[in-house]
């Protein structure tokens, strides 16, 4: 994810000419505009465990921590050979704006460990998932800086990270971590927050188009939990999910495809290659994926999926991004002189971090919500937001990025200026 900072600095630079008329005081907006373009700690540490054949290993961990004006730093943590300074900086920054976006009290921080969690055993990886929370205890809290699971994690690695931090504070503190399970103190709902958010982006959108589901096509990049709980919750609704991925290749069919089945043949075989001579489906690359003609594009995977090498030849309609960061800067200039829209990660991806809120928010309060609750808060929540920034699109005459990021850095720019300092 070479430059991913660069870019996210890049988005803020795109809004900053307009949000200047803002303040009649240029100097105080000049100020606090720059300081949200630096971080407010990073740590970054070798963590050394213990592995089962009786050596030692070291991995590259990561916190950054970016802005905490609008409250707590809030952030997953990633288990990825990829991880790097660079993206972890990128990611901490987008849940900054990603939170302010939908309006809850938390600032923007990732983690991340530069490993391939699938070379090491489970108890290989409880002792770093513990490690880690040892390394990042004395920084985090649960009105500090809050984690949450991110790529290659989950409730499981947060009941170590948990288990960790709780050890080394000498007290129960359920709202140090959310993603947890539910015996934990996790919430209801949790596990499909971030693809039924999107869906409920999804379906404002349509409405606010006037698009009929049913004549809607729909492929989609990644079968993760998200890309899952996407396509799920759509082909649920009426659309038609033609094609569908996860890193070895796809599945396409113009009448559609059978969500549940591939589902099944993944847990079974491991990978939609390996499945590919039980279904009839054609069998295509991710790369053709992105070139199919349909209604609705949904990059779920990992960063930089469409850039400069591959946007001319995407031919969705619309994309909405599940992924964080799906589409480079380049690619997005391309696609938008293609008259192509966009839905951001920042709006479209937020119902994790907006249901890890109202774990947060249970936690801190003693309390325990019906899943129906979660999802109804989460729907009022999400919808809200998409009004928000497609009235802001529309009135000043900006794509769905920008209006985000207007209302994003405004919120947190006000803050930090209220702050003062």
């Amino acid at each position: 994810m070479a430059g991913a900072f660069s870019n996210a600095k890049a988005q803020l630079d795109s809004i900053s000419t307009l949000l200047a008329k803002d303040y009649p005081d240029k100097k105080l907006f000049n100020l606090y505009l720059s300081r949200l373009k630096k971080h407010s700690r990073i740590l970054k540490k070798n963590i050394t465990i213990l592995l089962d054949s009786g050596k030692y290993a070291s991995f590259l961990a990561y916190r950054i921590q970016h802005n905490d004006a609008r409250g707590p730093f809030k952030g997953g943590i990633r288990f990825h050979p990829g991880v790097s300074e660079d993206e972890v900086k990128a990611l901490s920054f987008w849940m900054s704006i990603k939170c302010a976006v939908v309006g809850i009290p938390f600032g923007g921080a990732k983690g991340g460990i530069k490993v391939e969690p699938k070379k090491l055993s489970l108890s290989e990886l409880e002792r770093l998932s513990k490690a880690y929370a040892e390394f990042v205890s004395p920084y985090i809290g649960e009105n500090t800086d809050v984690p949450a699971p991110d790529v290659n994690t989950g409730e499981r690695e947060m009941a170590w990270m948990l288990t960790a931090f709780e050890k080394k504070s000498g007290r129960h503190s359920p709202g140090t971590f959310t993603g947890k399970p539910i015996a934990l103190g996790g919430s209801q709902g949790r596990t499909e927050a971030t693809g039924l958010g999107g869906f409920i982006v999804l379906q404002a959108y349509l409405k606010m188009k006037k698009l009929l589901p049913r004549k809607t096509t729909i492929a989609i990049q990644g079968f993760g939990n998200v890309g899952y709980w996407f396509a799920n919750l759509a082909d649920a609704a009426g659309c038609k999910v033609v094609a569908i991925s996860d890193s070895s290749g796809g599945f396409f069919s113009r009448m559609g495809v059978d969500i549940d089945k591939l589902s099944l043949l993944k847990k079974q075989l491991g990978s939609f290659e390996k499945a590919r001579k039980s279904l009839k489906y054609d069998f295509i690359t991710n790369e053709e994926l992105l070139k199919l003609k349909v209604d609705i594009l949904v990059p779920a995977a990992l960063e930089n999926a469409i850039d400069k090498g591959n946007a001319r030849e995407v031919c969705a309609k619309t994309i909405i991004e599940m992924a964080n960061g799906p589409v480079t800067r380049e690619g997005e200039e391309i696609l938008l002189k293609k008259g192509i829209e966009i839905v951001p990660d920042v709006l479209s991806n937020a119902g994790g971090v907006t249901v890890s809120y109202f774990e947060w928010v249970q936690n801190n309060e003693g309390d325990c919500w019906t899943k129906d609750k979660v999802n109804s808060e989460l729907k009022k929540i999400m919808e809200k937001s998409f009004m928000e920034i497609y009235t802001v699109s529309k009135e000043k005459k900006i794509t769905y990025r920008m209006a985000a990021y207007y209302l994003a850095v405004k919120r947190i720019l006000d803050a930090m200026i209220l702050r003062g300092g």
